[in-house]
């Protein structure tokens, strides 16, 4: 599923996704938590020196859990299908629209940040701040976290709910600040600035509009395979519900 701006590590035109991909790759090939490293090919911006922002003991945390990220979704989905639990009409449709919300969110932002250049290295090109990265800086990671939390919901294993907010949080604390100070070191005030007037998480309606170029024929196509696996997932717990859990 989904895993994964100018500000997070995003990639101009080119996920938790849902699902990160290995370079070269359209990003979102599995429900995880997708960079938001805005990427293109000139500038060696891999070789700006770091910011103090940067060497920090979060980010340093941040940059381990920012390049093992494609595990970190694991739990959201295998604690729902191994703990007992049940899907009833309202956490299905709880579930159901929290999963929508979450993934029209973050195909906007892949249809803004682009999807074959986001990149699990440090070398960041161009800073994406239009689209939804005008409302928020990690508009991937907001629409991960909304999908995440509709699997749980729909799943019926709501006590998990709680636990899986704070890990989620714990987890892109860090990750954030990762992304926060290579993009400080790489764009500088430029960055600064745009930090200054658009919220980390809480989307808010930008002042100047957030028109600009969208590929929405290439979002669409790249979260193809995150679709079929909403299918997959739904499937499972329908399945769970026949079967009975594991455990």
């Amino acid at each position: 599923m989904p895993s994964s701006p100018p500000h997070t590590l995003a990639a101009p035109r080119g996920s938790p996704e849902p699902y990160d991909r290995p370079q070269g790759r359209p990003a979102s090939a599995h429900l995880s938590l997708s960079p938001e490293f805005p990427l293109s090919p000139s500038t060696p911006a891999a070789t700006a020196p770091p910011s103090a922002a940067e060497q920090t003991a979060a980010a340093r945390i941040g940059a381990i859990l920012f390049r093992n990220r494609g595990w970190l979704p694991v739990p959201f989905l295998l604690v729902p299908l191994l703990a007992p639990g049940g899907m009833t009409l309202r956490t299905t449709l709880i579930g159901a629209v929290l999963m929508i919300l979450g993934e029209a969110w973050r195909m906007w932002g892949v249809a803004t940040a682009g999807t074959v250049t986001r990149r699990r290295s440090r070398n960041v090109q161009k800073l994406v701040n239009h689209g939804p990265f005008a409302w928020s800086r990690n508009p991937l990671y907001v629409g991960n976290f909304l999908i995440w939390m509709g699997v749980i919901t729909l799943s019926g294993v709501l006590w998990f709910l709680p636990v899986a907010i704070l890990l989620f949080a714990v987890e892109y604390f860090y990750i954030v600040r990762y992304e926060e100070g290579v993009l400080e070191s790489i764009f500088g005030r430029e960055y600064l600035d745009y930090k200054a007037r658009v919220p980390r998480w809480i989307p808010r309606p930008p002042a100047g509009g957030s028109a600009g170029e969208f590929a929405w024929a290439e979002a669409w196509k790249s979260e193809i395979s995150t679709f079929l696996q909403y299918g997959v997932i739904i499937g499972l717990f329908i399945g769970k519900e026949r079967l009975g859990p594991l455990w």
